[in-house]
């Protein structure tokens, strides 16, 4: 018999997908700092990946979530969890991506670990679901299904013939359908005239990549289907290491893992699958142009973020990250102000900025992955500006945080202190040094920053020497586990 919804024998487990770079967000969205940990939708200050775990408050059997993402986001996923008040179940770094299948297996094996058998509700760190209460609902719906076994895919109900996504066709008509209909095929991206056709049968939706399973039932497809990578993420986890409150994948293992997304793995080739339609007001995000359609616009049919004054403007999305953005008198353009970069486009060939970043990326070009301000686990620092041999950032170190015990080879510093308190340790003295108060770490100091009080300590830096590289550091201790630099670099490394 069945399992009601409202009352699943499983509990809920969310597993959260924080992989991708998300260049087609570009510049705001960049490997170092990928679009799911910005705040995109339409309403408040809330990043993407914080929406996704809030929408989830009211499921019947909510656990804690597991998360899955890349090893230097690691700091980003773990404060912005903390932020609204969420502790994990775990937070799986992987050495390298790896796609979805090899995420999936993790967080199967991972969740059943010590016995359990949970429902996974897998979903992706970056869609928007305006919402959320018809998709809590759905979620619930398809429960039952999951429970018995089955793999649960949400499909979009399409609004569009879209050429952009992939396609799943029910083996009946969704029309009206509240439960999971056995899936007859996937279909990659059409052309238009094919697009067409599927939305006048009724049975076809956009592929979400969102599932509902048993943890044991996708490992059994896993295991039949792709042997493989479940192997590669079982030895991966049997010799992961526990780094503060992460759990960091052996990189061997789990590199010789195929990469593979799941649709690809089981989806497309289980009997098992069943699809359940969701309208929710969905978006993946996937292009500025994007962003426009499902963010609120004013009467204009401007969408305006941050410091922007538009006059006479229409049908543009623009974004001001610190500068004043004017827009006058002009039509269907995005632009976006970043700390570094300004990008003006055509509304219509937004999705050509991934070509852009594959430019950059090949000139070498720093824009091409990371922003001038760099998140650290202590908080962040802002490259202000640089000469030969010298240059000045701005550094915030968060309260009770500490940078690791580190000594330089190449470069000396002057910190001057503009807000908070801080703890300077240099050769095994300590001082305190407050606002408007100056210290000097000069070559080879074995030094340290920390911050004892209940503010964030702001101070500008001035680093000079032959060499300014970030590799130029050799840690001695670290409370984040942080290993040792390479060793540091010659004078006449590049």
């Amino acid at each position: 018999m069945a399992t009601s919804p409202s009352s699943p024998s499983s509990a809920l487990v969310p597993v959260i997908l924080c992989g991708g770079t998300g260049t087609r967000l570009w510049p705001l969205s960049r490997a170092s700092y990928p679009k799911q940990y910005w705040p995109l939708a339409s309403t408040g200050e809330d990043t993407l990946l914080q929406q996704t775990q809030q929408r989830l408050a009211g499921l019947p059997g909510l656990g804690a979530p597991l998360l899955i993402c890349n090893e230097d986001h690691r700091f980003i996923v773990a404060e912005q969890l903390r932020q609204i008040g969420v502790e994990p179940q775990a937070i799986l770094l992987e050495p390298v991506g790896r796609n979805t299948a090899p995420a999936v297996a993790v967080a199967a094996l991972q969740a059943t670990a010590h016995g359990e058998d949970p429902l996974l509700l897998v979903l992706a760190a970056d869609h928007v679901i305006r919402d959320a209460a018809t998709f809590r609902a759905k979620v619930t719906a398809g429960m039952a299904a999951a429970e018995a076994g089955q793999l649960v895919t949400f499909g979009i109900v399409p609004t569009a013939p879209e050429t952009g996504y992939g396609y799943i066709e029910a083996a009946q008509s969704l029309l009206g359908a509240n439960e999971p209909v056995p899936i007859a095929r996937f279909v990659e991206k059409p052309d238009r005239a094919t697009a067409e056709k599927f939305l006048a049968t009724g049975r076809f939706t956009w592929n979400s990549g969102m599932f509902l399973f048993k943890a044991s039932a996708i490992l059994a497809e896993l295991e039949r289907l792709a042997p493989e990578v479940v192997s590669a993420c079982r030895s991966s986890l049997e010799h992961d290491s526990a780094d503060l409150d992460f759990l960091r994948l052996e990189r061997e293992a789990f590199a010789s893992c195929p990469s593979v997304a799941l649709d690809v793995a089981v989806m497309e080739r289980t009997d098992r699958g069943a699809v359940l339609p969701l309208e929710a007001g969905w978006s993946d995000v996937g292009s500025w142009s994007a962003l426009w359609e499902t963010a609120d616009q004013d009467s204009d049919g401007n969408v305006l973020r941050g410091r922007v004054i538009s006059e006479g403007s229409s049908n543009c999305y623009l974004r001001s990250e610190h500068r004043l953005v004017v827009g006058l008198g002009v039509e269907d353009l995005v632009v976006v102000e970043t700390d570094d970069v300004v990008l003006v486009a055509h509304r219509d060939r937004a999705q050509e900025v991934k070509a852009i970043v594959g430019r950059l990326e090949r000139e070498g070009a720093p824009e091409s992955k990371a922003h001038r301000k760099i998140y650290r686990p202590w908080g962040s620092y802002d490259g202000v500006t640089e000469g030969e041999r010298w240059q000045v950032k701005r550094i915030v170190v968060n309260p009770g945080a500490s940078l690791s015990l580190q000594m330089h080879h190449h470069r000396a510093e002057h910190w001057i202190v503009v807000q908070g308190t801080a703890v300077v340790e240099k050769d095994g003295g300590r001082e305190l040094v407050g606002e408007n108060q100056s210290t000097y770490i000069p070559l080879g100091c074995r030094h340290r920053l920390s911050n004892p009080g209940k503010i964030p300590v702001e101070l500008i830096e001035v680093q000079s020497g032959p060499y300014l590289g970030e590799d130029d550091i050799v840690r001695f201790e670290d409370r984040y586990g942080r290993s040792d630099a390479s060793p540091a670099p010659t004078l006449t490394q590049p």
